[in-house]
């Protein structure tokens, strides 16, 4: 083999060094590559964006509530505590799907935080479908309804949050009702404090860990495991909204509910999703 030049190995040491950006490059870019067909989102937010059933199962969840709290109003007695219900409100009362569907059109595969923080001011959540309904129906009947939820968006983060539940109309939003955890995502001692006070008929979200912190864990079996142990409230005392696109389950995959929008974890998401994969005989 004849020897390289001084020339030629110089031009493949910068083709190596071009090579090695550009694959770091690729492993720390915002979206997928080409022209986006490839997003790992697109499957999610178009069932968020167009299907029946995605609406369907929030008509379920906020029809089995009103059954449940009908049974409550029902079962009443002189001296019991007042009723409540504790909501969470990011995809469990108000909808993102447009905050989804640009992610998609700027070629985003994952929860970006910044884009978030910019888009929570401008009020363009929805409620979710039955949503109003079924809290309008509460406060008819002297239920109170309590928002928890974590978020950040700085020092307006609680003006924000009040802004998004007032923009759509939904009642009992003021200081007693609405809780915003900036710090955390444990919801209990929260829940406590108005367990303390009222009679909690229901707890709504669309994570486990809107419902018990316990399940705030990284691995996905045991999560599912710690679900398993408390499958007899759920439509009883826990009522779950669907939501595919973010959440603790993301945690559970990555250690991080928002992880960064990166090759590797494209990989693990979809090792993930093979979870489980039929292995046709040879």
């Amino acid at each position: 083999m004849n020897k390289l030049s001084r020339a030629a190995i110089a031009a493949l040491c910068a083709l190596s060094v071009g090579y090695g950006a550009q694959a770091a490059e690729a492993d720390n870019r915002n979206g997928p590559s080409g022209n986006g067909g490839n997003n790992l989102l697109i499957a999610a937010a178009a069932w968020k964006q167009t299907a029946a059933e995605y609406r369907a199962l929030y008509h379920q969840a906020f029809n089995l509530a009103r059954m449940r709290l009908d049974q409550a109003l029902a079962a009443r007695k002189p001296g019991d505590k007042p009723l409540a219900v504790i909501t969470d409100i990011d995809d469990t009362v108000l909808n993102a799907v447009n905050y989804w569907g640009y992610l998609i059109q700027k070629d985003r595969d994952f929860f970006d935080d910044a884009i978030w923080d910019k888009w929570i001011p401008e009020n363009k959540l929805t409620a979710t479908p039955g949503a109003l309904d079924f809290f309008n129906y509460a406060k008819s009947q002297g239920v109170e309804v309590f928002y928890v939820s974590s978020r950040d968006q700085g020092d307006k983060t609680y003006e924000y949050a009040l802004g998004n539940l007032r923009a759509v109309g939904f009642p009992y939003v003021d200081e007693k009702h609405v809780t915003i955890l900036r710090d955390s995502s444990n919801k209990e001692p929260r829940q406590k404090e108005i367990a303390a006070q009222y009679e909690v008929v229901l707890l709504l979200g669309d994570n486990l860990n809107d419902f018990q912190r316990k399940y705030y864990v990284k691995n996905v079996d045991e999560r599912a495991r710690l679900m398993e142990e408390d499958r007899e409230l759920f439509g009883r005392k826990f009522i779950l909204m669907p939501n595919p696109t973010d959440g603790h389950w993301m945690r559970a995959i990555f250690g991080d509910s928002e992880p960064p929008a990166t090759d590797r974890n494209r990989e693990i998401f979809k090792k993930a999703a093979s979870k489980s994969a039929w292995r046709p005989a040879p």
